[in-house]
């Protein structure tokens, strides 16, 4: 399973460019779409669901044009938007068993025998057939998930799908992802690091509309390996010095204290410390170079 995008441009009515000569190659397993709100990831993935076209560029899975085929493409694509609505009073059950009809499985038993399978597959079986208006937004995450797999799909995207869980819900949607992207191309477009540190072989970093990196977080990493150092500062004056003599990525709060965190070939001076570089920081480091340029 290959997908390949080459070239994609769009520029909205009013005048914003939310892709801009986009291109990447992505294979079977999960990709990691990193990139902070407004980066193009939504309008890419809307795109590859043949809900929206592009001004120019071309998407090829596996030798389907995915802009002139888009009724064959939708046979075998299995799309979670970052919202998305469902009927409040019916139960998970009836909904999966309507959309399944609505995939093509018309047969009564091949389409209980795929729901139920599906219901057990997400963790949903024992609240099948409770009212979806009901469900925590971890469930219903996963009743997302549920309707995307249906019909075996090559392609599955996934648009902010951990955004608002608790961590026991993110993990267990995690999980959920991890164990169907074996087989199949997962795009899972997120603005939390962790979510591609933990899942995606693949990652591409994207801001303004353009891919400012394309690698595996390892290559990622090691880029920048032996090149972070981090300080616990005083206060917003000495941060003030720092980026203006530094090249600051981030800071956070540790324990109550500011902790600054800095790139730099050798120890940017006295206090600072040796520090293990993070998928974090290639994210800020890299949004701070294309900001700059």
């Amino acid at each position: 399973m290959a997908l390949t995008i080459s070239g994609l441009s769009k520029t909205y009515p009013n005048g914003v460019k939310a892709l801009r000569n986009v291109s990447l190659s992505i294979g079977s397993n999960m990709f990691g779409l990193l990139g902070p709100n407004g980066a193009g990831k939504s309008t890419l993935m809307r795109t590859l669901a043949t809900l929206q076209d592009p001004d120019s560029g071309s998407v090829d899975l596996d030798g389907l044009d995915v802009l002139a085929k888009k009724m064959e493409v939708r046979k075998v694509l299995g799309y979670l938007p970052q919202e998305f609505g469902v009927y409040p009073r019916v139960s998970a059950l009836d909904m999966l068993l309507h959309l399944a009809v609505l995939k093509g499985i018309t047969k009564t038993k091949e389409r209980k025998e795929v729901v139920n399978a599906l219901l057990h597959q997400t963790n949903l079986w024992d609240v099948r057939k409770k009212s979806l208006a009901t469900y925590s937004g971890g469930m219903k995450q996963r009743f997302g998930i549920a309707q995307a797999l249906l019909g075996n799909p090559k392609l599955i995207i996934v648009d902010e799908p951990t955004a608002g869980l608790d961590p026991a819900e993110r993990n267990r949607f995690l999980n959920l992802l991890s164990s169907i992207a074996d087989n199949v191309t997962v795009i899972l477009s997120t603005h939390i690091v962790d979510d591609v540190r933990e899942l995606c072989p693949r990652m591409a970093i994207m801001a303004n509309g353009a891919v400012l990196v394309e690698s595996s977080p390892a290559e990622a990493l090691g880029a920048i390996h032996g090149r972070m150092w981090s300080k616990v500062i005083s206060g917003d004056e000495e941060l003030k010095a720092l980026e203006s003599s530094q090249q600051v990525v981030s800071t956070h709060l540790i324990g109550g204290q500011q902790e600054v965190r800095v790139y730099a070939e050798s120890s940017p001076g006295e206090g600072f410390r040796a520090s293990e570089s993070e998928l974090e920081d290639v994210y800020f480091l890299s949004l701070a170079r294309h900001a700059n340029n």
